[in-house]
């Protein structure tokens, strides 16, 4: 049965992904189609055909990799400078047709030249008015910014929901609530394992505190929140506590004495303190909240992405590291998709987990990949969609600088010279993408460590 519900994570998170891909795609192909762009093909997934339909003048289907997808918009690059095309005859129409000529001087010049002719390969009589590069700029700028604005609504729109009913799993409120009591005092580096029988008794179990007591106040101090007591639990050290509670809505006082023993500093700080110590887990409640909340929270998610896209080279570089037994596995990590489904199958086959917070926690796991592969696109870098519309920006401002100065129409932004950075970044893309594939087969990262 675990296994079966293993299987069940994996494949409703990768099928969310996929579904995620192919929503992203649309999100290009769509406002592409709108403004009269040629769409040959839509595809999800790279690599051989598992199966496709043309539909019109658009082939769509399905590739055996899913570890992406594309949308082909014809004319993507201009043909270049003048010199670099040059008279193939007339079209059926009477129109002049252009073929790209190759230049052979210099590597990325070829490369250049080459991606060029492939591009106007797929050029038809009767195409001209339809090529992507003659669009207006705020029109490419619309179409390459459809797809990661896609997958950051799709974000929004499990967020929004999920925060306003379940809680946001990532912004706890710890309230002065007793959820659990320590029968024992046990040393902080063996914490979660069974009492002994040398073990001391903990002052909040002596003194017959409950799950569901609320904290009134401390040795006289009124408890306004779980920070305020713990710092009157840690100072108290071995002394006389008298404790007000409420429970089942009456005050009653308690009596123990706090025990000192060493504990972390702070949850960010694991060097152990010797301090007051009750023996108590407070509850921890999930903040909710409607849009303003959602869209607050996605405005620090964005600032978390961005540092950790600037920190992703070092992080998979240390992922290489642990694949091959240098270090440990960073458990806060990025992964894959392979260890997107790892995750989802743990959570899902987790028996101890609520129902409810294995649905939460996929809910989660796909919000935070759609919000990552949105933020991730908007990278002002070829192939990324951000490296196009940062191209269509650039013509955009070129071009109203010119009017403003009333000189000529500069004409298209040529992309293509930036090729040779595409191919760099794409290959840099791959390398890590691979790199954290094969950890998440090798060195896996586990929910329970």
């Amino acid at each position: 049965m675990t296994a079966l519900l293993y299987l069940l994570g994996v494949v409703l998170f990768v099928l969310a992904i996929l579904v995620s891909i192919g929503l992203h795609e649309l999100g290009h192909m769509i406002p592409a189609k709108a403004f009269g762009a040629k769409v040959t093909q839509y595809f999800i997934g790279f690599g051989p055909t598992v199966w496709s339909k043309r539909v019109g003048e658009t082939e769509y289907g399905v590739k055996a990799i899913p570890l992406g997808g594309y949308v082909k918009i014809v004319g993507m690059l201009p043909p270049g400078a003048e010199e670099l095309a040059e008279p193939a005859g007339f079209d059926e129409q009477g129109q002049p047709v252009f073929r790209v000529r190759q230049s052979n001087t210099g590597m990325f010049t070829q490369l250049i030249s080459d991606a060029r002719t492939a591009e106007w390969e797929l050029v038809q009589p009767g195409d001209e008015d339809r090529l992507f590069y003659r669009l207006p700029p705020w029109k490419k700028i619309v179409v390459m910014a459809g797809g990661p604005t896609v997958n950051i609504a799709i974000a929004l729109a499990i967020f929004l929901p999920l925060f306003a009913t379940y809680g946001n799993p990532n912004d706890p409120r710890i309230v002065p609530e007793v959820a659990e009591v320590s029968a024992c005092v046990v040393p902080a580096a063996e914490d979660q394992r069974v009492c002994r029988e040398d073990d001391p008794v903990a002052p909040a179990y002596a003194a017959g505190l409950e799950p569901g007591d609320e904290f009134v106040s401390f040795n006289g101090v009124p408890v306004t929140d779980w920070e305020v007591l713990q710092e009157q639990i840690r100072s108290n050290d071995d002394g006389r506590a008298e404790i007000v509670i409420r429970r089942d809505g009456v005050e009653q006082t308690v009596v123990t004495n706090t025990m000192v023993t060493a504990r972390p500093t702070s949850t960010d700080d694991e060097t152990l303190t010797e301090v007051g110590f009750l023996g108590v887990t407070p509850v921890a409640e999930l903040t909710t909240g409607g849009l303003g909340y959602t869209v607050g929270q996605m405005g620090e998610m964005t600032v978390n992405t961005l540092s950790a896209m600037v920190e992703l080279p070092q992080k998979v570089f240390g992922v290489a590291k642990a694949i091959v037994g240098l270090e440990e596995r960073d458990r806060e990590g990025p992964v894959s998709i392979v260890g997107g489904g790892r995750l989802a199958g743990e959570a899902v086959s987790y028996e101890l987990t609520p129902s409810t917070d294995k649905v939460a926690f996929m809910l989660m796991l796909i919000a935070g990949f759609n919000f990552f592969i949105g933020m991730f696109n908007f990278v002002p870098l070829l192939p990324l969609d951000g490296g196009h519309i940062a191209g269509a920006a650039y013509e955009w401002v070129r071009r109203g600088v010119a009017r403003v100065r009333r000189r000529p129409d500069p004409g298209h932004v040529d992309v293509a010279r930036l090729l040779p950075v595409a191919y760099v970044v794409g290959m840099a893309l791959l390398v890590m993408g691979v790199v954290l594939i094969v950890g998440d087969l090798v060195v896996p990262v586990s929910l329970r460590g």
